[in-house]
């Protein structure tokens, strides 16, 4: 199943040839002060991220891995360094830019689903475009697209208290990817699933990095990171390529 053929009223992405470099990173650092001394999260961060890869961080608790997530999806911006994303300066901009920028072309996936309880499937699939503006009879016709291609016409009115929890990370995932990002992040996406939804959610995120979406996942789960790519590996905030 194609996620993106044909998809109507999509709004403008970043349109880069499959190899372009996304995301690049240069001494990239976030740390806090600790009675008199400087506790380091993040030491010297050098990665790149080009269109169509599927990078997972790994690493143990408290190694950085969410914090570079929130760093990569312009969530966090109390750092120092650069990161340039499809080539723009993420660093010259404002909070309140790089914000706006992480709204048109990032799209997220968290172990807690965060959906909306008091909307629909439906309605949560909707939220993300208006977001980022786009005309109500278009985001209908997104949404109802959407719905087709996940499988999910069944459960468009039900609130995610009706749902499994796979049913609710598979929502999530649309939310995600219905404006059609440049990068999609994950964090710990199936850390709430039992194995078999697991692994359909890894099937998910396979398929839809074939059809060229970028997509960069924290996982502790060796079977998620055999799914992707590339592995990269965060330890005492520095990072290394493959695992340790």
């Amino acid at each position: 199943m194609s996620f993106f053929a044909s998809s109507p009223a999509a709004p403008p992405a970043l349109d880069l040839a499959p190899g372009t470099p996304l995301l690049t990173l240069r001494d990239v650092e976030k740390s806090y002060p600790v009675g008199g001394s400087t506790h380091y999260v993040l030491r010297r961060i050098a990665m790149e991220v080009r269109a169509g890869d599927f990078v997972t961080i790994m690493g143990p608790s408290g190694a950085g891995k969410s914090t570079l997530l929130a760093i990569l999806g312009l969530l966090d911006h109390d750092w120092r360094g650069e990161m340039y994303f499809a080539g723009q300066p993420m660093h010259a901009l404002s909070p309140k830019q790089r914000t706006a920028f992480g709204r048109q072309h990032v799209g997220f996936v968290f172990q807690q689903y965060h959906l909306l309880d008091d909307l629909t499937v439906a309605e949560n699939l909707d939220v993300p475009l208006e977001y980022r503006g786009v005309r109500k009879s278009e985001r209908q016709a997104m949404v109802a697209d959407t719905l087709d291609r996940f499988g999910m016409v069944g459960k468009k009115d039900l609130f995610p208290r009706q749902l499994s929890g796979g049913q609710q990370q598979l929502v999530g995932v649309a939310r995600a990817v219905i404006a059609r990002p440049a990068l999609l992040l994950a964090d710990e996406p199936t850390g709430n699933l039992h194995s078999a939804q697991a692994r359909e959610i890894m099937q998910l995120f396979q398929e839809l990095n074939r059809q060229g979406t970028t997509i960069v996942q924290v996982t502790h789960s060796e079977e998620n990171a055999r799914a992707g790519k590339r592995i990269v590996t965060l330890k005492d905030g520095w990072m290394t390529e493959g695992e340790d």
